[in-house]
């Protein structure tokens, strides 16, 4: 089963995903019971969402859908389309925080909350500039055509652009501060990527305008990293759900790498499905001799790398420090259930 499964692949019965025990169950009129209790499909699956739902869960929504603030019109059937792949890119993105053990306060229970405006600038010839600002994290689901988003890639000379890659980013900036919250955390962390104090106006249009340094590639895992601080870190804290979201996903299917099988290296690389618990050192060991292979069979399809970044030492050290503030940020066990049932998180 993938992560956005509606029917099974050999019977055809509808299915919906319970987040709590990670599983698929099959559900008929609608919903079905799962250890004695009633779940029923989010009222958004119209639009491919298969997430279950508690009896009281607000408008029947899943905690995901429930994070959208804006989405198009229903009569925008164009937009609308785009959404439902958006929103599968968002399901994924918000089960791996989950995953994580990271905070999520939706942007409707307290000021900066996290949420979604999907909004499409094909639909009214409306602008929409993807950021993000005061936990509201912008998307233009215009950006979900290949098309449209491939030239915008080769334009901006960006080795690598999906809308996943826009929702890691962007939530990167929301959980800077929301990660970070004393003096030495940010002392710590302007020693690294630099003071996001400094004008953001400034440094968006000497970036336009010079682009990256020459040397970026020996401090900055890319070149918009460059640009700004906030740039930086979010730019980091992405390739942090990159590599911690791949690795999860290998693990949980059983592929690693066999030393005697392999010319790669001379141990087995066994990928974890958490890394909570190691140092930075054996996720980012896992995943250069993991990425590796996956490069490599990319390239046996006549596709480009899987992931087409160099890890240099200076990034080492700043995947580091985000490795350190998530794994210092767990959610009770009662925060991980409020996920999937109605009850708001508390943590702040």
């Amino acid at each position: 089963m993938y992560l956005d499964t509606l029917t099974c692949p050999n019977c055809e019965a509808d299915l919906g995903f319970h987040i709590i025990s990670r599983r698929f169950y099959g559900i008929r009129a609608g919903q079905t019971v799962i250890d004695g209790q009633t779940w029923h499909a989010c009222s958004n699956r119209g639009w491919s969402c298969n997430w279950l739902v508690r009896d009281d869960a607000p408008a029947g929504r899943c905690f995901s859908c429930r994070l959208t603030r804006r989405r198009p019109e229903p009569d925008d059937t164009v937009a609308m389309e785009k959404l439902a792949k958006t929103e599968e890119s968002k399901r994924r993105l918000v089960l791996q925080l989950a995953d994580l053990g990271l905070p999520i306060v939706p942007w409707d229970v307290a000021p900066g909350g996290l949420g979604f405006d999907l909004i499409s600038s094909l639909s009214h010839g409306e602008r929409v500039t993807i950021g993000h600002a005061n936990g509201i994290i912008t998307l233009d689901l215009a950006e979900s055509l290949d098309d449209r988003r491939e030239a915008l890639r080769v334009k901006l000379g960006e080795p690598y652009r999906t809308m996943l890659g826009h929702l890691r980013h962007e939530v990167g900036h929301y959980y800077q501060n929301v990660l970070l919250t004393d003096d030495e955390a940010w002392a710590r962390c302007r020693e690294l990527f630099g003071d996001e104090r400094a004008s953001y106006k400034d440094a968006l249009s000497r970036h336009y305008s010079t682009g990256a340094p020459a040397d970026w590639h020996t401090s900055f895992i890319s070149e918009y990293a460059t640009m700004h601080a906030w740039e930086d870190f979010a730019e980091t804290f992405a390739h942090y759900l990159h590599i911690t979201g791949t690795l999860e996903t290998a693990a949980a299917i059983g592929i690693h790498l066999d030393a005697s099988a392999t010319n790669l290296r001379d141990i087995d690389v066994i990928p974890l499905e958490s890394y909570e618990d190691e140092p930075v050192q054996r996720l980012l060991t896992d995943w250069e001799w993991m990425s590796q292979a996956f490069n490599r069979i990319n390239r046996s399809m006549g596709f480009g790398d899987l992931y087409p970044f160099v890890i240099v030492p200076a990034v080492r050290t700043k995947l580091g420090f985000i490795h350190d503030v998530i794994t210092r940020a767990p959610l009770t066990g009662e925060e991980q259930e409020a996920l999937a049932l109605p009850q708001t998180l508390e943590r702040t």
